[in-house]
């Protein structure tokens, strides 16, 4: 900004941190708001359920002894996916009346993998309800507008961090008046400056390392769409007619192709199981979805094909370095690899933005309603 003097930069910063501010306060509480219960989902989701975590991943049920019982239950059907959790013992099975059948007529059995009990059984009517968790995910990732929603809330991020840079550039000359820290009482609106300033100074790290996570968070899901739109369907797509499909009695043991990924890509754990039949897998092949067993790599995700007849690799799809720089914010935007003390801490510094959101609302209407405040 050079050619201004310090009180137009000073009034040129004021605008900017003003109208970027607005522009985003009532989306930004919304986040804090959403985000807070977000924050602690693991820990409420495992009240509601009330099933303990595993502890020992190798002491769980066979998962070809679950798809066995999965296929008595209901003959003839199409296995399409095996899903297994990673916080509660739990493994999941869809099912397709047919390999024609439309996914919307996909229903889901859950097992507890510690002893093969059913625990529940999903009709496909319910499958795509929300339940209130996911209802408060979708509200803060999309406002649940999907595609839309998500480039509306990176442009509020984007907005955000502007805030962030010009409110600290405005609180820098008024920091070399006054002592850090300082809240002055001579009125109510004074009062609230000081406490907006100090609270927005105070967290504005831990507000930026937020804003631009979750703005890498609303890239991320366009992207990884497309990567999986034009890799990982040109990799199945160059397997899908080499083979007939396979019976489940001739198909090499789930179990067997899960630890032989796992040991193939060290620091990995399999998630998610296309089956042989799915629409989306080539016939006689399983395709895993491999993500890294850390907090802060529980997101990098890896899609390898195996031969259902011999469970060799047939291919792996690796996360371009973009994609897997972007899915390194995703733990740091919900601070949930440190266990609960730093949930705590983010808990903490997401209740104080609301306060400096609310209270910069709150300043703008009084200096619409009075004088300009100096200070």
């Amino acid at each position: 900004m050079k050619g201004f003097s310090p009180a137009q930069r000073l009034r040129l910063w004021s605008a900017v941190h003003t109208w970027s501010s607005l522009a985003c306060t009532a989306f930004l509480l919304l986040c804090c708001l959403t985000g807070l219960p977000l924050v602690f989902a693991d820990e409420i989701e495992a009240l509601q359920e009330s099933i303990p975590a595993v502890t020992d991943p190798a002491a769980v049920a066979d998962p070809d002894g679950l798809l066995e019982q999965a296929r008595q239950r209901y003959p003839g059907q199409v296995i399409d996916f095996v899903v297994r959790d990673d916080e509660a013992p739990y493994l999941t099975i869809g099912l397709r009346p047919s390999v024609d059948a439309s996914p919307a007529s996909t229903h889901r059995l859950r097992f507890d993998a510690r002893d093969g009990k059913l625990l529940k059984e999903i009709a496909a009517a319910d499958s795509g309800k929300l339940d209130a968790m996911a209802l408060i995910r979708q509200l803060h990732a999309t406002l649940l507008g999907g595609f839309a929603g998500g480039l509306l809330l990176a442009a509020v991020a984007l907005l955000f961090l502007v805030a962030l840079v010009s409110g600290v550039a405005i609180y820098a000359p008024f920091a070399r008046k006054q002592p850090f820290g300082t809240i002055r009482r001579s009125s109510a609106r004074v009062h609230w400056l000081d406490l907006h300033n100090l609270l927005g100074i105070a967290t504005v790290a831990w507000a930026c390392v937020v804003g631009a996570t979750g703005l890498f968070n609303e890239l991320q899901r366009p992207l990884f769409a497309l990567w999986s739109q034009q890799n990982v369907k040109g990799m199945l797509a160059g397997h899908g007619n080499d083979n007939a499909p396979i019976p489940p009695a001739q198909r090499y043991p789930l179990r067997q192709a899960i630890a032989h990924v796992e040991s193939v890509l060290p620091g990995t754990r399999v998630g998610t199981i296309l089956m042989p039949g799915s629409r989306l897998v080539p016939p006689g092949h399983y395709l895993l979805w491999a993500a890294g067993d850390s907090a802060l790599t529980a997101h990098m995700l890896q899609p390898v094909l195996v031969d259902a007849r011999d469970g060799h690799i047939a291919a792996i799809a690796a996360m371009p370095w973009y994609l897997r720089v972007l899915e390194l914010s995703r733990p740091l935007h919900f601070g949930d690899y440190g266990g609960l003390p730093l949930k705590l801490l983010w808990a903490v510094l997401d209740l104080a933005t609301i306060v400096v959101l609310g209270s910069g609302l709150w300043l703008w209407v009084a200096r619409r309603r009075r004088a300009p405040l100096h200070g």
